[in-house]
């Protein structure tokens, strides 16, 4: 499939979705203590997101049946809203997608419950921080392959490694499209495939293990763990690229 290159006026479209993620996030995070459970955290998530307008993406999506993923400790994406309740100490992602007007967005953070380790700070760094480098580094002309080999040096070099078998993506008139963009290099040349242009819009997505990269689904079928059991990370941001630059559409 090839890759959309946007008009204008479609990314604004796409950052004003992504700008009630950004919103519904940060609504979230204000409110994360220690007894809320993954189901209140997604009643607030989705009574938020139609609040400003929007539709949660994710609801009903191949099957998913919350409007947000709540991944907690060693889950790293795709955690389905259940009665657990969050406990002092616990890391928790929250990944949310909005769709507004037939446009969409995507994203996602980690955070900490209360007091938490210093060794899962690092962890939650670690997906934030690749993020952010990487974004950084996006310009027209790479390989989508290059920005996955960097980010790959990166979570490697922070101690860490990433998820295998699933992927950042593009964004738009679809919560999925093309490309996709994984965490780490697929094969061994860099210097090939589908090259970053202006008007491309995508989602960026770190998914960090710490021993690992081999993902375990749960039996809920929806749940992903690293294979080593341990605690992971996930961050992302919908990005579009515009004048030679990546510039973040989902933020406030």
């Amino acid at each position: 499939m090839a890759i959309a290159i946007r008009k204008p006026n479609e990314i604004e479209s796409i950052r004003k979705a992504s700008k009630i993620v950004a919103k519904t996030l940060n609504h979230i995070k204000a409110q994360l203590t220690p007894g809320l459970t993954l189901k209140e955290i997604d009643s607030i998530g989705e009574d938020f997101i139609r609040k400003c307008g929007g539709r949660p993406a994710f609801k009903g999506l191949y099957g998913f049946s919350g409007s947000v993923c709540t991944s907690v400790n060693e889950v790293i994406i795709h955690g389905i809203p259940n009665d657990y309740e969050l406990r002092d100490g616990d890391i928790v992602g929250l990944d949310i997608g909005v769709e507004l007007d037939g446009w969409f967005g995507d994203a996602a953070i980690t955070c900490g419950v209360g007091n938490i380790s210093q060794e899962d700070s690092k962890l939650i760094a670690c997906a934030k921080d690749a993020l952010y480098f990487a974004i950084s580094q996006i310009k027209p002309g790479m390989h989508f392959k290059e920005l996955s080999e960097l980010i790959e040096h990166f979570i490697l070099d922070y101690g860490y490694v990433p998820l295998f078998g699933f992927c950042g993506h593009g964004i738009g008139r679809k919560p999925h499209e093309a490309p996709e963009i994984p965490n780490y290099l697929e094969g061994t040349k860099a210097k090939q495939g589908d090259k970053i242009k202006n008007g491309m819009v995508f989602c960026i997505e770190p998914m960090i293990c710490q021993k690992q990269s081999e993902p375990v689904v749960l039996d809920d079928e929806w749940s992903v763990v690293s294979k080593d059991g341990l605690r992971g990370s996930h961050y992302e941001h919908t990005i579009a690229v515009i004048n030679g630059k990546a510039e973040i559409l989902s933020k406030e």
